[in-house]
């Protein structure tokens, strides 16, 4: 049994609970550690968070600011990769996983804790990435799940928070679970959990559309990482940050779908990340003209690989590392800007440039500029489709 253990603390309902039931039931001395990771525009209440975790009786109440650390370390990473799960969630939760469970290590080495906890539910993602990290990073330490264990409800938890004294404004109407960070924001659970449903105005707050004049938006790489707006260097949380908030006033960002949860189940989720997805189009696109066809089609079948390897809490493994190194490569002169064109409710490239370009007008065009050496292609093609000429000829096609 543990004796000491840093929990996971966001100083809601849940994992202020989580501290005094771990207090109760277990015996154990509970250090609290949020990490801020854009949650809430970045803008944590610290003197409130420090004020429920005290009042639920943590012994301490850690506060870090990881947004660099989150955008440099684990942003640009996915970034690069393009890593989007099945295709259309750009993994906003599993990305701030993966580092929360890297802060929860490094504090229970600094306070002397023997385990670490979260407050997850049992049938959700995140207790994969949480436990999964932790045994990558800290086989020695224990994992606690209190909420997957107490079997309480939400008016249970509220009710135990009044009892034991806990400043938690909450009520059991509350319908919605969300999770935000700098990538993005997830919305679940009330009428949503209908997946014919739709979605209630009002759970949207990074898309709503308060801008209606057409703008461009030029998005300049260095080496695959986002470092400019319109010519101006931004610095890499700052540039995330002003990237949803332009493309977000447009109400552009939105995603409605159905998932495959790795525990096993289909979950309706929805999701509004204008910066996350923005970015990842701009990426592709200069991709597009500065990566050569086998490179191109080979990193895009791994990019799928990648995407279900982070939402799976697998970060810290071998093979996405190296992937990495694989993804870091093809970075090399992923270098120019992206003009995105932006009008209420659209977001799509309009114009790429790099001086690594692999795009030769001499060779495209059809105008007197024209370049290409038209003789080649006679033999070029007939040998190309000599295998299929021979078959044709000597087996004969089902078809004709």
């Amino acid at each position: 049994m543990p004796k000491r253990v840093v929990l996971a603390y966001s100083g809601g309902l849940d994992t202020s609970v989580a501290v005094r039931w771990m207090i109760d039931n277990l015996g154990v001395e509970v250090i609290a550690l949020a990490v801020n990771v854009g949650q809430d525009g970045g803008h944590l209440e610290e003197a409130t968070i420090r004020e429920r975790a005290a009042a639920a009786g943590a012994v301490e109440c850690e506060i870090v600011d990881a947004r660099e650390e989150f955008a440099r370390d684990f942003l640009v990473p996915a970034l690069k990769a393009n890593a989007l799960y099945e295709g259309r969630y750009p993994l906003v939760s599993a990305l701030s996983r993966p580092l929360i469970v890297k802060q929860l290590v490094r504090a229970a080495r600094a306070h002397g804790a023997d385990a670490v906890a979260h407050g997850c539910t049992g049938k959700g993602n995140d207790q994969v990435r949480f436990e999964v990290s932790t045994r990558a990073l800290a086989p020695d330490l224990d994992v606690v799940a209190p909420v997957r264990t107490w079997g309480m409800t939400r008016e249970d938890c509220i009710l135990y928070a009044y009892d034991h004294g806990i400043p938690i404004t909450a009520t059991k109407e509350k319908l919605y679970s969300i999770d935000d960070n700098l990538w993005g924001r997830a919305i679940e659970c009330g009428e949503m959990e209908d997946p014919w449903a739709v979605p209630p105005v009002g759970v949207w707050s990074l898309t709503k559309q308060t801008t209606t004049e057409p703008r461009d938006l030029v998005v300049g790489f260095d080496a695959g990482v986002p470092v400019s707006l319109d010519g101006r260097s931004v610095p890499l949380v700052e540039l995330v940050e002003e990237v949803g908030a332009v493309v977000g006033s447009y109400g552009w960002g939105r995603l409605d779908m159905v998932e495959n949860r790795r525990v096993g189940i289909k979950s309706r989720e929805t999701y509004e990340c204008p910066s996350g997805l923005a970015l990842i189009e701009a990426h592709k696109d200069l991709e597009s003209i500065t990566h050569e066809r086998d490179l191109a089609r080979e990193k895009q079948r791994l990019e799928i690989r990648y995407a279900e390897l982070v939402y799976d809490g697998l970060w810290f493994s071998p093979l996405r590392q190296a992937l990495d190194a694989f993804i870091d490569e093809t970075q090399r002169f992923v270098t120019g800007e992206v003009r995105l064109h932006l009008e209420p409710g659209s977001c799509h490239v309009s114009g790429r440039r790099s001086d690594h370009s692999l795009y030769d007008y001499g060779l495209a065009t059809y105008d007197a500029a024209d370049a290409f050496r038209h003789e080649d292609s006679a033999g070029f093609v007939r040998l190309w489709g000599l295998g299929l000429e021979t078959w044709a000829s000597k087996q004969g096609s089902s078809d004709a």
